[in-house]
Protein backbone atom coordinates (compact mmCIF):
# COMPACT_ATOMS: atom_id res chain seq x y z
CA UNK A 1 0.00 0.00 0.00
CA UNK A 2 3.06 2.73 0.69
CA UNK A 3 6.40 1.77 -0.76
CA UNK A 4 8.21 4.65 0.97
CA UNK A 5 7.33 6.31 4.23
CA UNK A 6 9.02 9.52 5.58
CA UNK A 7 8.99 11.07 8.76
CA UNK A 8 9.40 14.61 9.73
CA UNK A 9 11.86 14.65 12.91
CA UNK A 10 12.12 17.40 15.22
CA UNK A 11 14.56 16.76 18.22
CA UNK A 12 11.50 16.96 20.82
CA UNK A 13 10.72 14.11 23.59
CA UNK A 14 8.64 13.00 21.56
CA UNK A 15 10.71 12.15 18.72
CA UNK A 16 11.79 8.40 19.60
CA UNK A 17 7.97 7.14 19.96
CA UNK A 18 7.13 8.70 16.23
CA UNK A 19 10.43 6.61 15.19
CA UNK A 20 9.30 3.88 17.02
CA UNK A 21 5.70 4.33 15.36
CA UNK A 22 6.98 4.87 11.75
CA UNK A 23 9.62 1.42 11.69
CA UNK A 24 6.16 -0.19 13.05
CA UNK A 25 4.40 1.20 9.74
CA UNK A 26 7.68 0.40 7.58
CA UNK A 27 7.59 -3.01 8.77
CA UNK A 28 3.30 -3.23 8.44
CA UNK A 29 3.71 -1.98 4.67
CA UNK A 30 7.34 -3.91 4.14
CA UNK A 31 8.37 -0.24 2.93
CA UNK A 32 11.18 1.95 2.82
CA UNK A 33 11.99 4.29 5.97
CA UNK A 34 13.20 8.18 4.86
CA UNK A 35 13.72 10.67 8.09
CA UNK A 36 13.44 14.33 7.10
CA UNK A 37 14.99 17.17 9.84
CA UNK A 38 14.77 20.52 8.60
CA UNK A 39 17.89 22.60 10.23
CA UNK A 40 20.86 22.50 10.96
CA UNK A 41 22.67 19.10 11.00
CA UNK A 42 25.53 19.02 14.65
CA UNK A 43 27.03 16.31 15.45
CA UNK A 44 25.17 15.96 18.99
CA UNK A 45 21.72 15.29 17.02
CA UNK A 46 23.45 13.37 14.33
CA UNK A 47 24.88 11.06 17.41
CA UNK A 48 21.15 10.87 19.49
CA UNK A 49 19.67 9.95 16.27
CA UNK A 50 21.99 6.96 15.22
CA UNK A 51 21.69 5.80 19.33
CA UNK A 52 17.96 5.86 18.96
CA UNK A 53 17.84 3.60 15.42
CA UNK A 54 20.39 1.05 17.21
CA UNK A 55 18.66 1.13 20.32
CA UNK A 56 14.79 0.33 18.11
CA UNK A 57 16.90 -2.23 15.47
CA UNK A 58 16.31 0.06 12.42
CA UNK A 59 18.87 -0.61 10.14
CA UNK A 60 20.74 2.23 9.46
CA UNK A 61 21.93 1.05 6.36
CA UNK A 62 18.18 1.06 5.01
CA UNK A 63 17.03 4.13 6.12
CA UNK A 64 18.08 6.81 4.73
CA UNK A 65 18.09 10.48 6.75
CA UNK A 66 18.35 14.12 5.14
CA UNK A 67 19.44 16.88 6.92
CA UNK A 68 17.98 20.08 5.10
CA UNK A 69 17.64 23.94 5.75
CA UNK A 70 15.09 26.63 4.75
CA UNK A 71 11.37 27.01 5.19
CA UNK A 72 9.83 23.82 6.49
CA UNK A 73 6.80 23.39 4.34
CA UNK A 74 8.61 24.05 1.76
CA UNK A 75 11.40 21.73 2.38
CA UNK A 76 9.43 18.57 3.56
CA UNK A 77 6.87 18.79 0.59
CA UNK A 78 10.49 18.93 -2.22
CA UNK A 79 11.79 16.40 -0.52
CA UNK A 80 8.87 13.70 -0.40
CA UNK A 81 8.39 14.51 -4.36
CA UNK A 82 12.02 14.00 -4.94
CA UNK A 83 12.04 10.93 -2.89
CA UNK A 84 8.88 9.44 -3.81
CA UNK A 85 7.28 8.76 -0.73
CA UNK A 86 4.01 7.64 -0.25
CA UNK A 87 2.90 8.12 3.46
CA UNK A 88 4.67 11.48 5.59
CA UNK A 89 3.93 10.37 9.24
CA UNK A 90 3.57 13.60 11.23
CA UNK A 91 3.27 14.31 15.15
CA UNK A 92 -0.08 16.16 16.78
CA UNK A 93 0.42 19.02 19.75
CA UNK A 94 -1.86 18.84 23.01
CA UNK A 95 -3.74 21.87 23.77
CA UNK A 96 -2.97 21.13 27.41
CA UNK A 97 -5.10 23.96 28.30
CA UNK A 98 -8.26 22.55 26.74
CA UNK A 99 -7.00 19.00 26.94
CA UNK A 100 -7.49 18.74 23.08
CA UNK A 101 -5.19 17.96 20.20
CA UNK A 102 -4.28 20.67 17.35
CA UNK A 103 -1.83 21.29 14.26
CA UNK A 104 0.15 23.83 14.10
CA UNK A 105 0.28 26.04 11.06
CA UNK A 106 2.93 24.22 9.05
CA UNK A 107 1.48 20.82 9.53
CA UNK A 108 -1.59 22.46 8.51
CA UNK A 109 0.47 23.65 5.59
CA UNK A 110 1.76 19.84 4.65
CA UNK A 111 -1.29 18.89 4.87
CA UNK A 112 -2.83 21.13 1.84
CA UNK A 113 0.23 21.00 -0.28
CA UNK A 114 1.49 17.65 0.41
CA UNK A 115 0.85 14.99 -3.06
CA UNK A 116 1.12 12.31 -0.61
CA UNK A 117 -0.63 10.94 2.07
CA UNK A 118 -0.51 11.99 5.61
CA UNK A 119 -0.74 10.33 9.39
CA UNK A 120 -0.76 12.27 12.19
CA UNK A 121 -0.15 10.80 15.39
CA UNK A 122 -1.45 12.69 18.31
CA UNK A 123 -0.02 9.95 20.83
CA UNK A 124 2.75 8.14 19.75
CA UNK A 125 4.00 5.32 21.65
CA UNK A 126 7.23 3.21 22.14
CA UNK A 127 4.92 0.21 22.57
CA UNK A 128 3.77 -0.11 18.71
CA UNK A 129 0.47 -0.68 19.39
CA UNK A 130 -1.97 -1.26 15.77
CA UNK A 131 -5.28 0.65 15.37
CA UNK A 132 -7.94 -1.76 16.70
CA UNK A 133 -10.95 0.97 16.59
CA UNK A 134 -10.76 3.10 12.58
CA UNK A 135 -13.11 5.08 11.63
CA UNK A 136 -14.11 5.92 7.70
CA UNK A 137 -15.41 8.66 6.37
CA UNK A 138 -18.44 7.52 3.80
CA UNK A 139 -19.92 10.89 2.91
CA UNK A 140 -20.59 10.97 -0.61
CA UNK A 141 -17.88 12.47 -2.09
CA UNK A 142 -15.84 11.76 -5.36
CA UNK A 143 -12.81 10.27 -3.65
CA UNK A 144 -14.94 8.32 -1.25
CA UNK A 145 -14.97 4.73 -3.05
CA UNK A 146 -11.30 4.97 -3.24
CA UNK A 147 -11.02 6.16 0.61
CA UNK A 148 -13.06 3.20 1.76
CA UNK A 149 -10.64 0.83 -0.27
CA UNK A 150 -7.80 1.76 0.94
CA UNK A 151 -8.58 2.65 4.56
CA UNK A 152 -10.30 -1.47 4.37
CA UNK A 153 -6.60 -2.10 2.95
CA UNK A 154 -5.28 -0.83 5.84
CA UNK A 155 -7.49 -2.27 8.25
CA UNK A 156 -6.79 -5.98 6.96
CA UNK A 157 -3.12 -5.34 7.45
CA UNK A 158 -3.40 -3.85 10.78
CA UNK A 159 -6.06 -7.12 11.40
CA UNK A 160 -8.59 -4.17 13.04
CA UNK A 161 -11.05 -5.44 15.46
CA UNK A 162 -13.57 -2.92 14.31
CA UNK A 163 -14.23 -0.75 10.96
CA UNK A 164 -17.03 2.05 10.84
CA UNK A 165 -17.64 3.73 7.96
CA UNK A 166 -19.82 6.50 8.99
CA UNK A 167 -21.90 8.42 6.19
CA UNK A 168 -23.98 11.51 6.25
CA UNK A 169 -27.32 12.26 4.95
CA UNK A 170 -27.39 15.05 2.65
CA UNK A 171 -29.43 17.95 3.33
CA UNK A 172 -31.45 16.52 5.84
CA UNK A 173 -32.68 19.61 7.64
CA UNK A 174 -34.35 20.94 4.22
CA UNK A 175 -35.53 17.35 3.11
CA UNK A 176 -37.21 16.58 6.91
CA UNK A 177 -38.61 20.07 6.73
CA UNK A 178 -39.93 19.20 3.71
CA UNK A 179 -41.39 15.93 4.85
CA UNK A 180 -42.82 17.33 7.35
CA UNK A 181 -46.08 19.01 5.51
CA UNK A 182 -46.92 16.18 4.99
CA UNK A 183 -47.67 14.78 9.06
CA UNK A 184 -45.95 12.29 11.25
CA UNK A 185 -45.61 9.02 8.94
CA UNK A 186 -44.91 11.32 6.00
CA UNK A 187 -41.40 12.39 8.21
CA UNK A 188 -40.74 8.98 9.47
CA UNK A 189 -41.21 7.16 6.04
CA UNK A 190 -38.52 10.20 4.39
CA UNK A 191 -36.27 9.00 7.53
CA UNK A 192 -36.29 5.78 6.94
CA UNK A 193 -35.48 6.45 3.27
CA UNK A 194 -33.20 8.41 3.55
CA UNK A 195 -31.61 6.11 5.64
CA UNK A 196 -31.66 3.23 3.48
CA UNK A 197 -30.29 5.50 0.27
CA UNK A 198 -27.16 6.20 2.20
CA UNK A 199 -26.44 2.32 3.89
CA UNK A 200 -26.69 1.41 -0.05
CA UNK A 201 -24.05 4.05 -1.20
CA UNK A 202 -21.87 2.21 1.18
CA UNK A 203 -22.99 -1.80 0.65
CA UNK A 204 -22.41 -0.65 -2.99
CA UNK A 205 -19.32 0.47 -2.78
CA UNK A 206 -18.19 -2.49 -0.09
CA UNK A 207 -19.77 -5.15 -2.18
CA UNK A 208 -16.50 -4.82 -4.72
CA UNK A 209 -13.94 -5.14 -2.27
CA UNK A 210 -12.35 -7.68 -0.44
CA UNK A 211 -12.78 -6.95 3.36
CA UNK A 212 -11.35 -10.16 4.58
CA UNK A 213 -12.26 -11.13 8.00
CA UNK A 214 -12.45 -7.51 8.74
CA UNK A 215 -15.76 -6.91 11.02
CA UNK A 216 -17.22 -3.89 8.79
CA UNK A 217 -20.01 -1.47 10.54
CA UNK A 218 -22.25 1.24 8.68
CA UNK A 219 -23.05 4.42 10.86
CA UNK A 220 -25.44 7.18 8.93
CA UNK A 221 -25.65 10.76 10.53
CA UNK A 222 -27.59 13.47 10.00
CA UNK A 223 -24.81 16.41 10.83
CA UNK A 224 -22.06 17.81 9.36
CA UNK A 225 -19.94 14.67 8.12
CA UNK A 226 -16.85 16.53 9.38
CA UNK A 227 -18.21 17.31 13.08
CA UNK A 228 -19.80 14.38 13.20
CA UNK A 229 -16.71 12.34 12.27
CA UNK A 230 -15.32 13.86 15.05
CA UNK A 231 -17.69 13.44 17.67
CA UNK A 232 -18.36 9.54 16.82
CA UNK A 233 -14.56 8.88 16.64
CA UNK A 234 -14.78 10.46 20.09
CA UNK A 235 -17.68 8.67 21.58
CA UNK A 236 -16.01 5.40 20.37
CA UNK A 237 -12.69 6.28 21.12
CA UNK A 238 -11.77 5.17 18.17
CA UNK A 239 -7.45 4.44 17.63
CA UNK A 240 -7.39 5.82 13.70
CA UNK A 241 -10.15 8.38 11.40
CA UNK A 242 -9.61 7.77 8.07
CA UNK A 243 -10.71 10.79 5.09
CA UNK A 244 -9.87 11.96 2.13
CA UNK A 245 -8.39 14.99 0.52
CA UNK A 246 -10.70 18.03 -0.47
CA UNK A 247 -8.30 18.60 -3.17
CA UNK A 248 -6.61 22.22 -3.70
CA UNK A 249 -8.38 25.17 -1.82
CA UNK A 250 -8.66 28.44 -3.38
CA UNK A 251 -8.51 31.54 -1.59
CA UNK A 252 -12.41 31.15 -0.23
CA UNK A 253 -11.57 28.23 1.63
CA UNK A 254 -8.60 30.19 2.78
CA UNK A 255 -10.81 33.24 4.05
CA UNK A 256 -13.93 30.57 5.00
CA UNK A 257 -14.27 27.21 7.21
CA UNK A 258 -14.01 24.42 5.10
CA UNK A 259 -14.79 20.70 6.62
CA UNK A 260 -11.39 19.46 6.69
CA UNK A 261 -10.04 22.16 8.87
CA UNK A 262 -13.02 21.54 11.36
CA UNK A 263 -11.21 17.89 11.98
CA UNK A 264 -7.89 19.45 12.19
CA UNK A 265 -8.86 21.78 14.66
CA UNK A 266 -10.22 19.61 16.89
CA UNK A 267 -8.38 15.70 16.17
CA UNK A 268 -10.28 13.45 17.91
CA UNK A 269 -7.22 10.71 17.36
CA UNK A 270 -4.47 9.64 14.77
CA UNK A 271 -5.76 11.24 11.59
CA UNK A 272 -5.04 9.23 8.41
CA UNK A 273 -6.08 11.51 5.06
CA UNK A 274 -5.48 9.48 1.97
CA UNK A 275 -4.26 11.23 -1.00
CA UNK A 276 -5.74 9.27 -4.41
CA UNK A 277 -2.81 9.84 -6.74
CA UNK A 278 -0.12 8.90 -3.72
CA UNK A 279 -1.31 5.72 -3.45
Amino acid sequence: MFHKIALAIAFSPRMEALICESKRLKDLFNSELLLIHIGEKSQLEEGNLKTILEKHNIDLAKTKVVWETGKPVKKIIEICEKEGVDLLVAGALKNEGFFKYYLGSIARKIIRKSKCSVLTLIEPSFDRNPFQKVVINGTQQEQTPYVIAKGLEWCKLEQTKKVFIVNEIKMYGFQMATAGEGGGDEVSATRKKLVAEEVIYVENILKHLDKGDLKVNIKITCGKWAAELVRFSEDIKADLLIVGDEGNLGIFDRIFSHDLEDILGDLPCNLLIIKKYSV
